[in-house]
């Protein structure tokens, strides 16, 4: 028996978390530990201004910071009226029906295994130039990678996880890192001419934007998080809006500063440039010759050891979402099952990991760049994909509360969540029209539309797969969006009992799913 089950319950239905502990510092360190504000900065943001060539980042980021506070509104609110803590699929199988549901838990599982996946890449390149500097040699990257993939899979089958203290102070390093190399580049402008025109909100309606707010997306993974510490919060009414919104203005804040001073380190007609001349070495090079060659060491060693975090903590996090799936049959039930004496997922973690060693084996055959070719177009594919599945669960809050009578504020009901469902359809439109400028490469390349095709491809399988599941196995599909909760209400139920869905609404809504 699974050590967290109680005599007389099958072994699969989850005991309750332990509630009443988190107050708003715990939640907002959960939320912020899969930002990884340095691994952005210094990986996607720079990448992201060689590739697109645009430099309004800044402005971008701003914007993306203000329609998921927008969304936060509503997805809270929303969040109070549902029994399952669950992510966006829960939200949308709520609001738009159980298939809908299983099309963006599909969407969004892919999304979160690129942002993991594509972090092998970087944590290689990081790596390298961190030992040449101590120690003088200069192993290849996928060395670096390998390794640090099979640390990952050790410590994802031994359920062991990054501690709190531990995130605590990787966040806190980073956070002091990035201001640091801030405040160097601000003191030392390029020309001797600090320049505010790439903070000019014009940026917002050029050519390029969208391809802007995807890589501005990135830097706000696992914003949505809050939610899941709900059942463990003091006062969740307070808490986790607080935290959630903490969350995405200290990133949006940190993050926009950094891309700004960044151009005003180098000038702004000389950032594209030098981001691509540099790459990931960028920040440290304007930081080396700023503040001096010993604070290079220092950023690297804290960027490597914040990646291998965030490795660890997003191989657990989509380990244990693709279990959560698997329980709700989402997936096969194979993803639903646990290690007896841990208590891991895993086979979801061993599927995690074998997904990653297929990546990096066939990413050195093909003698691609780890950090162009492997992290940033799996951030870029993860980013793309998160976005998509906001604007779907914005979409659903929306609906969800027409749909059910309330006595929620108006603001919390209506107006927050339609303005962030215009708001996210406009920048998923223009990001889904500038995949070319995101991606770069030639006009023919096939993965221009390749890269979007992936996501209505798999929603449209995950549809498909939840219409089959009402089909074959009822009680199954009456599980969708209702998490432990209807896991515990299918299993513990007489047997020969009905087998239709239970209302996704509760007694006073309507269940048209």
């Amino acid at each position: 028996m699974h050590p967290s089950a109680t005599p007389g319950r099958p072994d699969d239905v989850p005991e309750a978390v332990a509630a009443g502990g988190r107050g708003v510092p715990s939640v907002l360190l959960f939320t912020l530990s899969a930002a990884a504000p340095l691994t952005v900065a210094a990986g996607a943001m720079t990448i992201g201004y060689a590739v697109t060539g645009r430099t309004g980042l800044a402005p971008a980021l701003l914007a993306v910071a203000l329609v998921l506070a927008l969304f936060t509104v509503g997805y809270v609110a929303m969040s109070h009226r549902i029994a399952t803590v669950g992510g966006f699929h829960a939200h949308v199988a709520r609001g738009l029906g159980r298939p809908a549901g299983v099309g963006v838990a599909w969407v969004a599982l892919i999304a979160r295994n690129a942002l993991q996946v594509g972090l092998y890449g970087l944590v290689g390149a990081a790596g390298a130039p961190l030992l040449v500097l101590c120690f003088g040699v200069a192993p290849s990257w996928w060395l670096l990678t390998l390794a640090a993939w099979a640390l990952v899979a050790v410590l994802g089958v031994l359920r062991v996880d990054v501690t709190g203290p531990a995130l605590a102070v990787l966040l806190s390093a980073q956070v002091i890192v990035l201001l640091v190399f801030d405040l160097g580049q601000l003191l030392r402008p390029a020309d001797g001419t600090v320049d505010l025109a790439p903070l000019s909100p014009a940026h917002l309606v050029a050519p390029g934007v969208g391809a802007l707010f995807v890589v501005a997306v990135i830097g706000f993974v696992g914003f949505e998080s809050a939610v899941l510490l709900r059942e463990e919060s003091r006062d969740p009414r307070r808490t986790v809006p607080a935290a959630t919104y903490l969350a995405v203005g200290t990133v949006g804040v940190l993050l926009a500063f950094t891309a700004w001073t960044t151009t005003v380190a180098t000038g702004p007609d000389r950032v594209v440039a030098a981001a691509g001349e540099q790459g990931v070495e960028l920040l440290f090079n304007l930081a080396g010759e700023h503040l001096g060659a010993g604070v290079v060491p220092i950023g690297l060693a804290v960027l490597t050891t914040s990646v291998l975090a965030a490795l660890v903590s997003l191989h657990h996090s989509v380990a244990r979402y693709a279990f959560a799936l698997g329980r709700e049959r989402v997936l096969p039930a194979a993803f639903g099952r646990a290690t007896p004496r841990t208590g891991a997922p895993r086979v979801a973690s061993a599927a995690q990991s074998v997904l990653g060693f297929v990546v990096i084996a066939g990413c050195v055959v093909a003698g691609v760049d780890p950090v162009r070719d492997l992290f940033y177009r799996a951030a870029v594919l993860g980013g793309l994909g998160l976005l998509l599945a906001t604007t779907v669960t914005s979409l659903a809050v929306l609906v969800f509360f027409v749909r059910v009578p309330t006595g929620e504020h108006p603001w919390r009901r209506m107006v927050a969540p339609g303005l962030a469902t215009v708001a996210l359809v406009a920048m998923s439109g223009a990001a889904l029209a500038d995949v070319g400028t995101l991606l770069g490469g030639p006009a023919e390349s096939v993965s221009r539309w390749a890269f979007p095709a992936v996501f209505p491809l798999v929603a449209l399988l995950g549809t498909g797969w939840a219409l089959r599941l009402r089909a074959r196995h009822p009680r199954g599909y009456a599980r969708l969006g209702l998490g432990p909760e209807g896991a515990a209400a299918e299993l513990l139920a007489p047997p020969g009992g009905p087998e239709r869905p239970v209302p996704l609404y509760g007694r006073s809504g309507r269940d048209r799913s």
